[in-house]
């Protein structure tokens, strides 16, 4: 994947979505790796939550195409971390809701066993669809 960097693609129109969404300064991360260290789930990420945070700071709308921005448990254990406060969940959740809005969809809800339905938590299954549904 070959990727051109400017000036106008790190203030683009995706980069102000994110942080808007989010409420976070995608350039406050100074890129420590801590969030990547700490992660409980990074092994199964195909991207690390600091490759995330850097391809959204430059601009690179390919991150919406990660499955890491669907794996990540929002378990606050990056924040915690940071020496920066930055809140990767709020920029990860921002990222599933732009991808969601480009029709991005992760779960068939037809699909879904009833039985499945009838014993999960209601939490967990709202929890799924405002992660994996639009």
């Amino acid at each position: 994947m070959r990727t051109t960097i400017s000036a106008k693609k790190v203030r683009s129109d995706f980069v102000s979505e994110v942080e808007e969404i989010s409420g976070e300064d995608l350039l406050a991360c100074n890129q420590c790796g801590k969030c990547s260290a700490g992660c409980p789930v990074a092994s199964v990420m195909d991207l690390l939550p600091s490759q995330v945070i850097r391809m959204a700071q430059l601009g690179m709308e390919e991150v919406l195409e990660s499955r890491t921005i669907w794996i990540c448990a929002s378990c606050l254990t990056c924040v915690t971390r940071c020496p920066k406060g930055v809140d990767l969940p709020r920029l990860m959740e921002a990222l599933r809701e732009i991808a969601l809005r480009a029709g991005a969809t992760e779960i068939d809800l037809n699909k879904l066993p009833k039985d499945l339905v009838d014993e999960l938590p209601q939490l967990a299954i709202v929890g799924g669809f405002r992660k994996y549904i639009k």
